[in-house]
C-alpha cells in the first residue's frame, strides 16, 4: 500500500526544499523533522545503521536488566495477540536500542528487511523520526504513521511508543506497538500507554524492595552513629546515619558526592548485594570530617541550586571568599531571593560548620519580646518567666553563626544593646548581672541596601560600619531566569516528585517578570505537585490553566504603569517612568540589560523602579 500522497508531498518539500505546511502535520512530527533537519539526518535511509555486535549486546542486556525482566512477562502476555494482528512489540532501551521483540513472524521478516531487530539503535539521530526516538526525546507517548517517519525505511510503518520511567521518573525504556501501515490499528497507542503503566508499576516496585532490602542490610551501621550512608546504584543516599541526617535536611536521594563538598572524607565503601539473586543492590560509604586545617571551601552544591547564570556564579564567588574568614557578613537582596540559603551555606562551608547556625527573623518578634528572645533572661527576670530562665539566640549560636534577617526592622533604642553585644563578644541575659562570653559569627540580612537605611536614619551609624563588613548582594530571580530548569531540578529532587515538564514550560516562566522571586516560583512548583502529586509527563494542555495566572499577573504590571495620571509626574519624571517602561518591555524584564540600553547604572534603574512601583 502507498502512503497517501499528500503526506508524501509534505515530506518530499521538507527533504528537498526546507518547507513546511505545519497545517498539514501533526505538532509533534514537525518539531522531529526539524530536529532531524538540523541533525542532519539523511532521509533516504533505508534500514537501520547501528548494529551492536554479540558481545555488546549481552552488556547492554546485563545494563538494563530490571527493565528488561520486569517487561519481557508483558510481552509474553499480549504475544499471541500480536500474532492474531501481524504486530510487534519491541523493548527498547532508554539508549534506543531494541533489547526484544514478539509477535507476527510475517511482520518480523518485513521488519529485518530495515535492521528493526534485536541490537539495532533506533533513535532520532540514527533513522530520524519515528515512535521510539521521538517517545525517548519528547517523554511521552506517540504515534507516527508511515510518511510522518523522517527516513524512507519507516515510511510503509505505523509505530506507537510509550515511555517506561523508575522510581525517580527517569526514562529507562520504551515499548513500542509496529506494524505494516495497511495492518494499523487504533488501539496501538493504548495498547502501548496501558503496557507500559504495567511495567513501570512493577518496576517501582521492585526498586522500593530492593532499597528496603538494601536498609536493611546496613541497619547496625546507620544506628552506630559515625558518619555513614547508604546509596543505591545511582549513588542516591537512600539511608544515612544520625550525623548525615542532621546536618542535611534534604539527605535522602542526595548524591553522595554532594558530602565530599561539605568536609566528609571517605573512609571506606562496600558493595552490597542481593541475598536473592546476588546482584548489587547499591553501596555503603563510612566517613570522617576532615581536620580544620584540611578544609576544602566548595559551593558546588549550593543548599537550593547554583544554576549556570553568570551573575549568581560571582554571587558564589562572594560566598566563597566569606566563607574562608570569620568576618561579619552582610547579605541584601529583595524578598523571596534565597538570603537564608546563602547564610546557610556561608555556615556550612566555613570553619564553624559544626557548630549551631541560628536564624532569626528579627521583623517578626514583637519589640516587647525581642531583648529577651536574643540576649535570654534569668529566673524570675519578668512575670511569666521560666522557672529556671532561657538562653537567647547569641547563647544558643555559641561557637556557630547567628543569623539575624530583616535587621533593619530592629528598634533604634535596642541596636544600642546590640552593638554592645557584638563589640564586647559577651552578653548579659536580662535580669542577670553575670557576662556570658561568646564565640559566634555574625550574619545579617534585609531586604533594602543597609546604605539607605542609614542615609534614613532607621540603623545607627556605628552599627551600621560593625555590621556592613562584607555586603553580598543575591540577585533577584529576574536577572539570572537562566537558572530556573536548575531551580526547579532542584525542588523536584527536594519533593521526590518526578514530574516531567516540555521545554516550553519553562519557556513560558522565562518570560515572567517573578517580583515574589524564588518563593513565588517554588509557590507555583507547589502548585502544580498539588494538581500532579503523582508526577510523570505533564503536557501544556495540562498545565496551561495555571501559568494563565502568570499572564494575568503580567497584564495587572502593563496596567499599573500607568495608573497614576500624567498630572501627578512631573514632565522628567514622566520620561524616566517611560524609559523604564520601554527597557523593560524590550528585554523581557532583565532589568541588568534594560539598565544598559537606558543608559544608567543598575542602582539608579531599580530605583526608578521603586519610585514608579514597577519592581
Amino acid at each position: 500500500m502507498n502512503p497517501p500522497p499528500c503526506y508524501l508531498n509534505t515530506w518530499k518539500r521538507f527533504v528537498r526544499e526546507g518547507l513546511l505546511d505545519q497545517s498539514r502535520l501533526n505538532k509533534r512530527v514537525a518539531e522531529s523533522w526539524h530536529r532531524c533537519k538540523q541533525a542532519n539526518v539523511n532521509p533516504y535511509l533505508d534500514k537501520g545503521q547501528s548494529l551492536l555486535e554479540k558481545e555488546l549486546f549481552s552488556a547492554q542486556k546485563k545494563k538494563y536488566s530490571l527493565f528488561l525482566n520486569a517487561a519481557l512477562p508483558y510481552l509474553n502476555k499480549i504475544s499471541q495477540q500480536l500474532k492474531e494482528s501481524d504486530m510487534l512489540a519491541l523493548l527498547i532501551d532508554a539508549d534506543g536500542y531494541v533489547l526484544s521483540l514478539a509477535g507476527s513472524e510475517r511482520t518480523m521478516v518485513e521488519a529485518r528487511r530495515i535492521n528493526f531487530m534485536e541490537g539495532s539503535r533506533w533513535t532520532e539521530t540514527d533513522v530520524g523520526t519515528n515512535a521510539i526516538g521521538t517517545a525517548l526525546v519528547i517523554g511521552e507517548a506517540v504515534t507516527i504513521n508511515g510518511t510522518e517517519h523522517f527516513s524512507i525505511a519507516s515510511h510503509h510503518w505505523s509505530c506507537s511508543a510509550a515511555p517506561i520511567r523508575d522510581a525517580d521518573g527517569t526514562i529507562i525504556g520504551v515499548i513500542d506497538i509496529s506494524c505494516m501501515t495497511d495492518n494499523k490499528h487504533p488501539f496501538m497507542l493504548g495498547m502501548a500507554s496501558t503496557v507500559a503503566y504495567a511495567i513501570e508499576r512493577d518496576i517501582q516496585v521492585q526498586q522500593k524492595r530492593r532499597e528496603m532490602e538494601l536498609i536493611t542490610h546496613c541497619l547496625q551501621q546507620v544506628e552506630a552513629g559515625k558518619p555513614y550512608v547508604v546509596c543505591n546504584e545511582k549513588k542516591q543516599i537512600v539511608s544515612a546515619s544520625r550525623s548525615i541526617r542532621d546536618r542535611f535536611s534534604d539527605w535522602y536521594g542526595m548524591d553522595v558526592e554532594r558530602l565530599k563538598d561539605h568536609s566528609f572524607v571517605i573512609r571506606g565503601k562496600q558493595i552490597i548485594r542481593s541475598e536473592q539473586d546476588g546482584k548489587v543492590l547499591g553501596i555503603s560509604f563510612s566517613f570522617e570530617e576532615a581536620a580544620k586545617n584540611d578544609i576544602t571551601v566548595s559551593f558546588a552544591q549550593f543548599p537550593g541550586e547554583s544554576g549556570t547564570s553568570k551573575v549568581f556564579q560571582q554571587t558564589l564567588s562572594q560566598m566563597k571568599k566569606a566563607a574562608q574568614t570569620d568576618a561579619h557578613v552582610y547579605i541584601w537582596g529583595e524578598t523571596g531571593t534565597g538570603k537564608e540559603l546563602a547564610a546557610r551555606a556561608i555556615h556550612s562551608a566555613s570553619e564553624r560548620h559544626k557548630g549551631p547556625f541560628i536564624a532569626v527573623n528579627c521583623g517578626a518578634i514583637p519589640e516587647s519580646l525581642l531583648e529577651s528572645e536574643l540576649f535570654g533572661y534569668v529566673e524570675g527576670a519578668f512575670t511569666g518567666a521560666k522557672r529556671h530562665g532561657a538562653k537567647g539566640k547569641f547563647e544558643q549560636a555559641h561557637k556557630g553563626t547567628l543569623f539575624l534577617d530583616e535587621i533593619g526592622e530592629i528598634p533604634y533604642a535596642m541596636q544600642v544593646a546590640l552593638l554592645r553585644v557584638i563589640e564586647e563578644r559577651a552578653v548579659v541575659p536580662l535580669g542577670g548581672t553575670h557576662e556570658i562570653p561568646l564565640d559566634i559569627r555574625i550574619i545579617t540580612a534585609t531586604h533594602r541596601n543597609m546604605h539607605e537605611l542609614l542615609k534614613e536614619g532607621k540603623i545607627r551609624e556605628d552599627l551600621y560600619y560593625r555590621l556592613h563588613v562584607y555586603p553580598i548582594n543575591i540577585p533577584p530571580l529576574r536577572e539570572r531566569k537562566e537558572d530556573i530548569h536548575d531551580l526547579y531540578r532542584y525542588y523536584q529532587k527536594k519533593h521526590h516528585w518526578n514530574a516531567a515538564f516540555p521545554e516550553s514550560f519553562f519557556q513560558k516562566l522565562q518570560e515572567y517578570h517573578w517580583p515574589g522571586n524564588i518563593r513565588e516560583l517554588f509557590n507555583l512548583f507547589e502548585h502544580l505537585r498539588v494538581l500532579f502529586p503523582n508526577g510523570g509527563w505533564i503536557g501544556e494542555s495540562q498545565y496551561a490553566s495555571v501559568l494563565e495566572s502568570i499572564d494575568h499577573k503580567k497584564q495587572k504590571l502593563h496596567l499599573a504603569e500607568y495608573t497614576k495620571t500624567p498630572k501627578e509626574l512631573t514632565f522628567r519624571e514622566r520620561i524616566q517612568k517611560q524609559t523604564v517602561v520601554d527597557a523593560l518591555h524590550k528585554t523581557k524584564g532583565h532589568v541588568s540589560e534594560a539598565a544598559r540600553l537606558s543608559g544608567v547604572p543598575r542602582s539608579t534603574f531599580y530605583k526608578w523602579m521603586r519610585k514608579f512601583h514597577l519592581s
